[in-house]
């Protein structure tokens, strides 16, 4: 029996050892080849500069590399244009020397900070990173605290492409930790009031919920959706989100009653409750958000987890009537917007007719 055991060890760590290896060398091949493609972007961007190239240049360049370099592949013009924007974005933060492979003698990382805002853990999330999530969000942001941000979330979280791409679209940035809430009055703990800040964010895109007629938009609807594309909602939430249930029922006094939606979040320990509401912000929804608590941490909560947080989930809100509300109110609790699938960007608002005037119209 101790040599199985000793066997199933050995296993284990031979198991670890390859997959810490493997891990590493992926890291330093992603470091590389971004290196490569920051050499290749300062080439291109100095030829345009200097020598006026075009895009037919590009697409000759790209042709020629093929000949000279049979299978070569990522180095279509398009690309090549795409490594001139990453050189171009990143050379205020980022040098690399005359070749990528004797840069890579004289440091651990791909490419040179000579930026004080670039730390030296930032330079190691930035080389875990691939091309494409680069250039991602390179073409849907504009700013060194946006990059920054998002780069970090992939390299800590291993996010794909198509979640980093819906977090983009759901401005995740902008939104994360602007939740108007209670938390400063209701979580004494400071580590546990700032996860709680960073856990919500101040409206969701629910982008999986298509509405084609704004009648039927109800609490249930809204809620059925949200159930039947769980994953993509837990998706909006982040991280460290689980899901427990819909209308979670539990008996006081003989009456049943029935939160909406519950999760519990494990970086927080804590179970979370959301009321959905397909209307306004009202004051009186925090009353029952905050009788739903009260239930929650006296007949559901474990000993060892921390006081439940409630959500509610709203079309409109406003943030002076929002804070008013909050007072005298002792359990923690923030309130949301959400974004479905049929509305307009705001840039696009007024210069269509609204839903009513185009039912008039067809009619």
């Amino acid at each position: 029996m101790k040599l199985e055991n000793a066997h199933i060890e050995t296993i284990k760590e031979l198991k670890s050892a390859i997959l810490s290896s493997r891990y590493r060398l992926a890291v330093l091949a992603n470091s590389e080849m971004l290196g490569l493609y920051f050499t290749v972007g300062k080439l291109i961007s100095t030829k345009v500069k200097e020598e006026k190239w075009g895009s037919k240049v590009l697409e000759n360049l790209s042709a020629d590399l093929q000949n000279e370099l049979p299978g070569l592949r990522g180095f279509s013009a398009s690309n090549i244009k795409k490594m001139r924007i990453f050189y171009e974005s990143w050379s205020l933060y980022f040098t690399i020397g005359s070749s990528v492979t004797n840069q890579f003698q004289n440091t651990s990382n791909g490419l040179i900070s000579i930026s004080s805002l670039i730390t030296n853990e930032f330079e190691n999330d930035f080389n875990k990173v691939s091309f494409t999530h680069h250039f991602e969000i390179l073409s849907k942001t504009n700013s060194i605290e946006h990059y920054v941000f998002y780069i970090q979330k992939i390299a800590s979280e291993f996010w794909s492409v198509s979640t980093l791409q819906y977090h983009l679209k759901s401005n995740l940035f902008e939104n994360q930790g602007s939740i108007a809430n209670n938390f400063i009055k209701t979580i004494s703990e400071n580590d546990l009031r700032s996860k709680a800040l960073l856990a919500f964010k101040d409206e969701y895109l629910l982008d999986f919920i298509n509405i084609e007629d704004p009648e039927e938009e109800n609490e249930r609807f809204i809620e059925n959706e949200i159930v039947r594309n769980i994953k993509k909602f837990l998706l909006s939430l982040g991280t460290d989100f689980a899901f427990i249930a819909n209308q979670y029922r539990f008996i006081l006094d003989e009456n049943e009653y029935f939160v909406d939606l519950l999760f519990y979040n494990r970086r927080m320990q804590c179970l979370v409750a959301f009321d959905l509401k397909s209307g306004k912000f009202k004051p009186e929804y925090l009353g029952k958000m905050n009788f739903y608590l009260s239930a929650l941490d006296e007949m559901v909560k474990l000993p060892h987890e921390n006081s439940s947080i409630g959500v509610i989930l709203c079309k409109e809100k406003n943030n002076k009537v929002v804070e008013f509300s909050f007072r005298d109110f002792n359990k923690s609790m923030g309130v949301s917007t959400y974004k479905t699938a049929n509305e307009l960007p705001d840039e696009y608002k007024g210069l269509l007719p609204n839903e009513k005037i185009l039912k008039k119209l067809m009619d």
